[in-house]
């Protein structure tokens, strides 16, 4: 497995082509943005808050709700090729081993995860939000989802795009979209305690992520980290 630190706006780094790996690719986006799932097609979205904000509307080549993303999210793209041993046809299936990868990194941290491998669970929220529902491979800590997993395919691998927040805070992607005040007033109720981000755990994205290089390769977690532009 290779490891790339890239910075870019949210728009290039979600551009970028799957090159089948094995890559991870640790994602430091230049600005903020709002990047919604490949199905979100009519979702409404408040354009004077992002461009208050500074923020770019993305949609991402993947399925799932719509995840604000920033300097402070922990975001890494996990690629594989058709030939690699982790590789399964299944593509709900095909999110498991990330999930477990995952579920070891926290333990090293003493903090026992689980990796969910039924089918996808749906909330009110979860058309709009990727955090409201939960998904095969992804990764919650007493029921509350730490890391989110969209994934997409094409003829030369699989990506597997990843975010864990450091601090969950709905209100970054509610006050994104155009809703009712009343539901806006629901969301933010409802979704404030549906995610558990890294500091809450008392991890940090440094640690979270050199530990997450060591368990992907078995090498010590301070080994080397190459830099690229996407």
């Amino acid at each position: 497995m290779r490891f790339v630190e890239t910075s870019a706006p949210p728009s290039a780094l979600l551009a970028r082509e799957v090159s089948g790996g094995p890559v991870t690719w640790f994602c430091r986006p230049s600005k903020p943005a709002l990047v919604l799932g490949s199905s979100q097609r009519d979702l409404a979205v408040d354009r004077a808050e992002l461009d208050r904000r500074g923020a770019e509307l993305v949609r991402r080549r993947g399925g799932g709700g719509a995840v604000w993303v920033d300097r402070t999210v922990a975001w890494f793209d996990i690629e594989i090729g058709p030939t690699d041993p982790r590789w399964n046809d299944d593509v709900g299936k095909a999110f498991l081993w990330v999930g477990d990868a995952l579920v070891e990194v926290l333990a090293h941290f003493g903090v026992e995860a689980t990796n969910h491998r039924g089918a996808l669970q749906h909330s009110r929220w979860s058309q709009l939000v990727c955090f409201a529902g939960v998904g095969p491979g992804e990764v919650l800590v007493d029921g509350r989802k730490l890391v989110g997993i969209s994934q997409r395919r094409t003829r030369h691998g699989a990506r597997f795009m990843c975010q864990a927040h450091c601090d969950w805070r709905a209100d970054d992607v509610v006050e994104a979209l155009e809703m009712s005040a009343s539901d806006r007033s629901d969301a933010r109720r409802e979704l404030a305690q549906v995610a558990v981000g890294l500091g809450e755990l008392g991890l940090d994205r440094e640690r979270f992520e050199a530990t997450l290089r060591s368990v992907l390769t078995g090498q010590r977690a301070d080994s080397g980290l190459a830099t690229a532009n996407p």
